[in-house]
């Protein structure tokens, strides 16, 4: 028989006259090592008789087709009061630094310490709180990556395809320059310098040239 509840800072004990159901560790060693992670409790190792009350699942990890309020298979405890308790330990650890700094003297040495760790806390205010974060984030990134190289790819095409027409516009002036179809002089005004500086024969080759390049796969 149940007679409290193992998560941290859940005072839950069992009283037949409240609706709320106990539930042992599962025996599957993979999914009891996860319950043990999500529990956030040091060096904990559940036994026989340790259980979670129910306060601490969703309503969807219960199967209520019975008799009785069961957990589904792949239940996995979710709800959890991590702040009351986290409180109660950082109060422990704010009197404990309040008595070492009674007993220590206030020296030039130790301010120099002091502000040290704060620069250190400020210089590493970047870091994630947990792993999770940090791969969200990630993946984030990765996508954005992503993105940015396909409007990359797109832009060299866009780029090679507007080189290409100025180089058969070029070639089409030149060639009815050269034909006397278009008077002396009229690629001067309508090509760009860079372009109106290359002879016919140059264009002849560059042409063929821009159809055989392909983009490189990024």
């Amino acid at each position: 028989m149940p007679t409290n509840c193992a998560a941290a800072g859940c005072a839950t004990t069992y009283n037949k006259h409240i609706n709320i159901s106990f539930h042992r560790f599962p025996l599957d060693p993979k999914r009891r090592k996860e319950w043990v992670r999500l529990l956030r409790r040091k060096n904990f190792v559940p036994g026989k008789h340790t259980f979670l009350c129910s306060k601490h699942f969703e309503a969807s990890c219960f199967d209520l087709t019975g008799q009785t309020r069961r957990l589904k298979m792949d239940a996995v405890p979710t709800i959890f009061d991590f702040c009351t308790h986290l409180k109660s330990m950082k109060l422990k650890s704010r009197n404990l630094l309040k008595k070492n700094n009674n007993c220590t003297p206030t020296g030039p040495s130790n301010l120099k310490s002091n502000i040290s760790s704060q620069q250190v806390l400020l210089e590493h205010s970047y870091a994630f709180r947990n792993p999770m974060e940090a791969k969200k984030r990630i993946i984030k990134l990765e996508k954005e990556i992503a993105s940015l190289r396909k409007k990359m790819k797109t832009c060299l095409q866009k780029e090679r395809r507007a080189t290409r027409r100025w180089i058969k516009a070029t070639c089409l002036v030149k060639n009815l320059e050269a034909n006397n179809i278009l008077p002396k002089g009229t690629s001067e005004h309508i090509l760009p310098t860079a372009l109106n500086s290359l002879p016919l024969e140059d264009f002849k080759i560059l042409e063929p040239d821009q159809q055989d390049k392909t983009l490189p796969i990024l």
